[in-house]
């Protein structure tokens, strides 16, 4: 891995076309989230284990998701992720007042399947909150964006090739930006709950942007349309978080 001290326009400089496997590893991720604590959350330390106030109401991203869905999506599957995660916690011995829980995700492979689930289902939901906004308030601008067509051509090219892994990921799961080892962005997609920081993962990173297409994030709205779904996701993208998270490696 180049020295962290290599500035982020060198990067810009020297990103290429993606494709679609990444592979940053596990040494790589401890050791920039011990030199840099807002590695996982710009301007925290680390992601809660317990679940966090949704950052706006239940109707702020209408129409692209609807209050009901929202509603039920925090109060019902998320919150079950957080309480479950507690459960898995007390029984195997993971003190959630000093452990960190990047670290868990990052040695996933040592703990049970409940801890596998529910650990994965909170992060990935707590970046997925922070990362919409209300339609169309924030832009895809500056060195996230010079990042996005360096890698990919264009932002359009970016979006359909993200569209496609969520449209494409067979069941439940997640599509997602993910920067790799190389430090190039790729995009690729995780069954269930399971997320790029896994050491079970296929598909290694660190997540920048993450898209839940599990269908309770969208069947009462839009049934069985996932495409649908996602078309209209583009529009609650929160970039400035993005764009901050994205500066923050």
């Amino acid at each position: 891995m180049e020295n962290q001290s290599t500035s982020r326009r060198d990067f810009i400089k020297t990103g290429g076309k993606a494709g679609l496997a990444a592979g940053l590893s596990l040494t790589v991720l401890q050791t920039i989230a011990k030199e840099n604590k807002s590695f996982f959350k710009p301007g925290k330390s680390d992601t809660p284990f317990s679940q966090q106030p949704l950052p706006y109401a239940y109707g702020a991203l209408e129409p692209s998701i609807d209050a009901m869905t929202m509603e039920i999506h925090y109060t019902k599957h998320a919150a079950a992720y957080a309480k479950n995660l507690a459960e898995a916690c007390a029984a195997e011995n993971v003190n959630t007042q000093s452990a960190r829980l990047e670290d868990v995700l990052m040695n996933i492979s040592k703990y049970s399947g409940k801890m596998r689930n529910n650990g994965g289902g909170h992060y990935n939901h707590e970046l997925f909150w922070k990362s919409m906004a209300a339609p169309n308030s924030t832009v895809l601008q500056g060195e996230l964006k010079t990042a996005i067509e360096q890698n990919f051509n264009s932002v359009d090219a970016f979006k359909t090739q993200f569209a496609d892994a969520g449209k494409g990921r067979f069941g439940s799961g997640w599509a997602w930006l993910v920067m790799a080892n190389d430090k190039k962005l790729v995009i690729g997609s995780t069954p269930n709950q399971d997320n790029p920081l896994m050491d079970i993962s296929d598909l290694k990173g660190f997540p920048v942007l993450g898209l839940d297409v599990w269908e309770h994030a969208y069947y009462l709205k839009y049934q069985n349309k996932r495409p649908d779904y996602i078309a209209a996701w583009w529009n609650v993208v929160n970039w400035d978080f993005i764009s901050q998270r994205f500066e923050s490696i």
